[in-house]
């Protein structure tokens, strides 16, 4: 549907998610945002709060590019840091992600795999005893 050109070739890995929802199983973004990844696409942005500086320092050691949440922060000790954090996504170099809701009152999960492209196929990495 969003016509990406790009192929996927043998080596390669990739993130296959899924989700599952007891409602009409279309999810939408909705509610506060509750999950926050950084850009890693982004290179040097200046900030001009020194905050801002600070906190990205946290995320940078703590997290790198891997999805966090507000909770993450709470327990790594820092407060007073939601300006510093609307701040970084204003400016790109935080992507904030809310929540995929279905229809009201029902259960919505998200499922993920990872897979490597062999010469002959995929291989699924995450495989475990429940898949």
């Amino acid at each position: 549907r969003g016509r990406e050109n790009t192929r996927m070739e043998e080596g390669e890995f990739y993130a296959i998610e899924t989700f599952g929802s007891t409602g009409r199983g279309v999810v939408v973004e909705d509610l506060e945002v509750s999950h926050y990844m950084k850009n890693f696409d982004v290179g040097h942005v200046p900030l001009r709060l020194a905050r801002s500086k600070q906190l990205l320092a946290t995320i940078e050691k703590n997290f790198g590019t891997l999805a966090f949440c507000r909770r993450y922060l709470d327990r790594l000790g820092e407060t007073k840091y939601l300006m510093a954090l609307k701040n970084l996504c204003d400016v790109g170099v935080i992507d904030p992600y809310p929540p995929l809701c279905d229809t009201r009152g029902c259960y919505t999960a998200q499922f993920e795999h990872t897979i490597l492209l062999r010469p002959t196929g995929k291989e699924v990495l995450s495989r475990g005893d429940d898949f």
